[in-house]
């Protein structure tokens, strides 16, 4: 279950029109931490991202389906069930949520680590065209305003000479 401040500040980024990504990057953050103050580990950067969008999906934020697994196409034919175009959303039993629970909490801490977070990041980026790249951080500087945009242009200045 989400902490009530993530939700309500995701609620607030919805009210200022941004993305549904934007608004689910709460939720992003939140599980990050999670596995930061050892609440539970993860396997992968890209678990830890999966959990929170799942979060950030039962929460109400309007995201896309997550895409499907190769692995995963055949199982509801061998099984026997009939397809049903909305499967319907049980919740999972005690059991089952104690068993993930458990199985999280024996994962390791590091994929919450700044080097992973910053892997995943350009490993993510260089999926993507330069055009793409370069759309995003226009949008980025439109949508920043002027304070945040004055705050990052400071920021840039002290890495860069701090990397000369």
């Amino acid at each position: 279950m989400p902490e009530r401040k993530t939700i309500e500040r995701a609620r607030e980024d919805a009210r200022e029109g941004k993305s549904p990504s934007t608004q689910a990057g709460e939720f992003v953050r939140e599980e990050i931490h999670h596995v930061r103050e050892g609440k539970h580990g993860a396997r992968s950067t890209k678990q830890a991202i999966a959990i929170g969008l799942s979060k950030a999906r039962q929460a109400g934020v309007k995201l896309p389906k997550p895409r499907k697994a190769a692995g995963r196409s055949k199982t509801s034919s061998s099984t026997g069930s009939k397809t049903r175009s909305t499967p319907s959303r049980r919740k999972p039993s005690a059991k089952r949520s104690r068993a993930v629970r458990n199985a999280l909490k024996r994962e390791g801490r590091s994929a919450a680590s700044r080097s992973a977070l910053s892997r995943q990041a350009r490993s993510s980026a260089r999926g993507r065209s330069a055009g793409q790249r370069s759309a995003a951080a226009k949008k980025a500087a439109r949508t920043k305003g002027p304070a945040k945009r004055s705050a990052a242009a400071r920021k840039a200045a002290r890495t860069r000479a701090a990397r000369s």
